[in-house]
């Protein structure tokens, strides 16, 4: 039997493994003005197999501390983030995950500031930006990621009628590799709002499948699980 994992708790905790959150050893700095970030003047990318290009940005320094993050691509596809330096505060410690995940779902710096978090969100999408703009000039001087890009597929699992609503997904692959999840439909409710984020990340982790059902949202998780495989089984 699957265990039951606690919407509240893993909405916000049990997306940092799965999106390669590290927390830094820094200590945070507080100010009494608030300067404009800097940011340092290196950056280094490096392309791996199967068009996969993992980029570590620059540092932006701030008054709260140094943010510096790592994302890796599949194409043009952000498929991983992961902090190298972050100011060493709670409200950081929370706000990353959350940045994270809405990075992975809009595939762009074009996201949310977290309430709390000002100076690191902003700080954070300066560093993203530049990674995705690393990762284009890398893209169109490299024959092999338009190959990449063309073996991508993206599916569209089953439609699903629950007591709660419709859950229905869509699935991108690249090759064999789950790259990404989108909701096409599902339940208007705060605990169906909070378990998609935490069965994403378990299904970009896993690979498959074979999750946890999350705990408050188990017909809208047996839902995803059995739309999610009708997917994975109609992958060309």
């Amino acid at each position: 039997m699957k265990r039951a994992i606690p919407v509240v708790v893993l909405s916000i905790a049990g997306l940092v493994p799965v999106w390669l959150y590290q927390p830094s050893a820094q200590s945070s700095t507080v100010q009494a003005t608030t300067p404009a970030p800097s940011t340092s003047s290196s950056s280094s990318s490096s392309s791996g197999a199967s068009g996969t290009n993992v980029v570590t940005t620059t540092t932006v320094d701030t008054e709260k501390g140094p943010v510096q993050l790592q994302v890796t691509f599949s194409g043009t596809k952000i498929t991983a983030v992961k902090m190298l330096q972050q100011p060493n505060h709670p409200q950081t410690t929370a706000a990353v995950p959350k940045l994270i995940a809405e990075t992975l779902e809009a595939q762009s710096a074009d996201i949310d500031t977290v309430s709390g978090a000002t100076i690191t969100s902003d700080a954070y999408q300066e560093s993203l930006q530049a990674a995705i703009d690393d990762n284009a000039k890398a893209a169109s001087a490299s024959p092999s990621a338009s190959a990449s890009e063309a073996s991508s597929q993206t599916v569209d699992g089953s439609a699903l009628s629950t007591e709660k609503g419709p859950v229905q997904v869509q699935v991108t692959f690249s090759g064999r590799k789950i790259t990404a999840v989108k909701m096409l439909q599902q339940p208007n409710h705060p605990q169906t709002t909070a378990a998609v984020p935490v069965l994403v990340a378990e299904t970009l982790e896993a690979q498959s499948a074979d999750i946890d059902t999350v705990s408050g949202a188990t017909i809208t998780s047996e839902a995803y699980k059995e739309s999610l495989q009708a997917a994975i089984d109609a992958r060309g």
